[in-house]
């Protein structure tokens, strides 16, 4: 499997600041976020699958325009995998006729561009033997993290969460763990704002990573603009040995 980080920033403001999406082969993608919108026709009318963490904007940005630009050129509905009440927030807010036209109707309910598809978390997808697994987050609205395993290597990206035990019991039983991607959204300075937006400040993140047993590459997304550099300091004095990285937008991932 091959990921490309099209957009890993937690706000707007340049060209390196395009909010959460990830590319996964060719075919796939992890959120929808603003990075999309650097993508070819060609590339977009290739992507089958979306998988949602969530319904924040910064995560479906382009998911409208998505299915508008490229709906003719292709011959399959795109499919949007999420929570059900994901998926009820996107047609109820989003593809409602009056912030945009409803796609999973168009051109009628039993032919449409788009179409929904729940998921739960602990569940399943194969494609093309790649496994995508939907895992525990714990947000200010239903979300979920997402565990690709390519059958040699495995990938998690946590998309946005608080402190959430449950997700390392998850993570701790992937045996072929290679990289993990968490959010890290504030600087400890912003630690009220963390809390109660439900991201993690450094220390919580410190906190959190006690809990991973198994070994992984850790890459810090959701940074947010103006705040990353003092993020990422306070990230290294807490959580050092450990070497996280910076993510960034246009990395790539191998496995």
């Amino acid at each position: 499997m091959k990921v490309r980080i099209l957009g890993c920033s937690g706000g707007i403001g340049g060209p390196d600041q395009l909010t959460t999406s990830l590319l996964v082969d060719q075919d796939i993608l992890i959120d929808c976020g603003t990075g999309v919108g650097d993508l070819s026709l060609e590339e977009l009318a290739r992507i089958d699958h979306l998988f949602v963490t969530h319904s924040h904007l910064d995560h479906i940005a382009c998911l409208p325009l998505l299915i508008d630009t490229v709906c003719d050129m292709r011959g399959s509905p795109l499919m949007v995998h999420a929570t059900a009440a994901t998926i009820d927030t996107l047609r109820s807010h989003i593809f409602n006729w009056a912030v945009w036209p409803d796609f999973s109707a168009i051109p009628s309910a039993e032919e449409s561009y788009l179409r929904f598809a729940p998921l739960r978390v602990g569940e399943v997808f194969e494609l093309d033997g790649r496994r995508v697994t939907a895992l525990p987050a714990d947000h200010t609205v239903p979300a979920v993290g997402y565990h690709l395993d390519s059958g040699v290597a495995s990938l998690v990206f946590t998309g946005d969460t608080g402190p959430c035990p449950e997700l390392w019991t998850a993570v701790n039983a992937i045996g072929n763990l290679r990289t993990l991607i968490i959010e890290t959204a504030f600087s400890n300075r912003e630690a009220p704002r963390a809390n109660i937006s439900k991201h993690l400040c450094p220390d919580t993140l410190a906190k959190e990573l006690e809990m991973l047993a198994v070994p992984a590459d850790i890459f810090i997304t959701h940074l947010k603009p103006g705040q990353s550099e003092v993020t990422m300091r306070e990230i290294e004095e807490r959580v050092g040995p450990r070497k996280p990285g910076m993510l960034r937008g246009g990395q790539v991932f191998t496995f």
